[in-house]
């Protein structure tokens, strides 16, 4: 692995880690959506992360399956956003106005304290990338000086 791989790892981890905290944006600015019914609510979302070794290694022409086994990649992606299952909040508030026939409000399975960690986790490994980026470009700045001495 060369330096410049680090960039591309770094580099794809960052934007995966932006996906984060742009869906848990998302669910934090619904946190409060009310609806009448259960198919109109909101649900909470997660990015699902994979490991792009398999992809890479394909289009160098490798077919061996251990090597996925490695645990070594190229990177990261968004393999997809996926809603949670929770379940949600239906709460008996008969004056609210979208309260359907019954009384009923439901409201988003997003849990506020459970977003905030997340969030402060999807921060860390953004701001671990950037780090590993800066200490990257240190190396090969350290690297060029050396013939010049």
């Amino acid at each position: 692995m060369s330096l410049s791989n680090i960039f591309t790892i770094s580099g794809s981890a960052m934007s995966a880690q932006t996906v984060r905290l742009n869906t848990i944006a998302s669910n934090m600015a619904n946190v409060d959506s009310a609806a009448s019914s259960a198919d109109q609510t909101y649900r909470a979302r997660k990015p699902v992360f994979s490991q792009m070794m398999n992809n890479s290694m394909r289009d160098r022409g490798w077919q061996n399956t251990k090597l996925d086994e490695t645990g070594a990649g190229v990177g990261v992606q968004v393999q997809a956003i996926v809603e949670s299952d929770a379940p949600l909040q239906p709460r008996y508030e008969p004056d609210h106005p979208m309260a359907n026939e019954e009384g009923y409000v439901f409201y988003p399975n997003v849990n506020p304290m459970e977003e905030m960690a997340d969030m402060m986790s999807a921060s860390r490994s953004f701001q671990t990338n950037v780090e590993i980026m800066n200490s990257a470009k240190s190396m090969m700045q350290k690297m060029l000086t050396l013939g010049q001495s």
